[in-house]
């Protein structure tokens, strides 16, 4: 991580200014992605967009680890990136639970 923050330096005002945009940008999507969760059609656009907010908080966490130069946060980052998996398998089981008992009842 130190090597990074070399290369970079002390985050200068350009760095600066693209970390935030990024951070802001990765936010908005984070908010629509939302949005498609609670709206979404059908349980595959719910679940798909559950695994693509998990994907975009992995990375505000990144990009913070590397505008602060703390290298716990990868850490954290890993340990997310593990719950967000777990998550997503879990809601795929309990979907595909669902479908079956579906297509049950109506046979």
């Amino acid at each position: 991580m130190s090597r990074v923050i070399e290369l970079i330096g002390d985050v200068s005002t350009p760095y600066l200014v693209l970390f935030k945009s990024v951070l802001i940008l990765l936010g908005l999507f984070l908010i629509f992605c939302l949005v498609r969760a609670i709206l979404g059609p059908r349980p595959a656009d719910r679940l798909l967009a559950v695994n693509m907010m998990g994907s975009i908080t992995m990375v505000i966490i990144a990009t913070l680890s590397l505008l602060l130069g703390e290298g716990y946060l990868l850490d954290i980052c890993l340990i997310y990136a593990a719950m967000s998996f777990l998550a997503v398998v879990i809601f795929t089981k309990v979907y595909i639970g669902v479908y079956k008992e579906e297509k049950e009842e109506e046979k």
